[in-house]
């Protein structure tokens, strides 16, 4: 893998994706859906090839949203994502915090929602990252929960859209929505 950037990058992450991460089989969902497909995108992101190519292609994105002062990832999928931008960021000398954060308050020792909170400045604007957006439903929690958290969320990028109405809800939020890859990629003759 030499490149990280650009139309050749997104090839290779496709590539990836449907080699390690991409299943024709029936499942449900995390929105209690039922699919005859699943992208596990972590079996692709969790490699050292996958975390380098998520983290160039998520940042070069972020050019088509309003700046922003850290990224965010909802655990667990979107963790990864968050910590390749971020380090991406630092090698390209624009440096950017990651957040997680929690699908529930931490039971135990600092209790947080939000791990890496205190890298965000008060009112600091924020970039949530997806790994897979089927309705949005956990992608806007999580917008919520940064929203309590004094944030502002000004973005969102997903690796891969079901096109299953996901990328409408959070527009309808009125959150700005980046595709790195849609359903398409994986299945070319489906309608949706």
């Amino acid at each position: 893998m030499n490149e990280l950037t650009g139309p050749r990058a997104r090839e290779q992450l496709v590539h990836l994706l449907r080699e390690r991460a991409f299943e024709k089989k029936r499942v449900v969902l995390a929105s209690g859906r039922e699919s005859d497909f699943f992208i596990d995108c972590k079996q692709a992101v969790l490699t050292a090839e996958g975390h380098a190519l998520v983290g160039a292609l998520m940042l070069d994105a972020l050019d088509a949203l309003p700046g922003c002062d850290a990224v965010a990832g909802v655990e667990l999928g979107g963790c990864p994502l968050a910590s390749a931008v971020s380090l991406m960021s630092h090698l390209r000398g624009t440096p950017l915090p990651a957040l997680y954060v929690r699908k529930e308050v931490k039971d135990h020792g600092s209790r947080r929602q939000i791990e890496g909170d205190r890298n965000l400045p008060a009112g600091g604007r924020v970039v949530m990252l997806e790994d897979v957006i089927t309705t949005g439903g956990s992608t806007l929690k999580a917008v919520d929960k940064l929203h309590a958290a004094g944030a502002k969320v000004v973005g969102v990028i997903a690796l891969v859209d079901r096109l299953e109405g996901g990328a409408d809800a959070i527009r309808a939020a009125g959150l700005p929505l980046v595709a790195i890859c849609t359903r398409r990629d994986f299945l070319p003759d489906d309608p949706a």
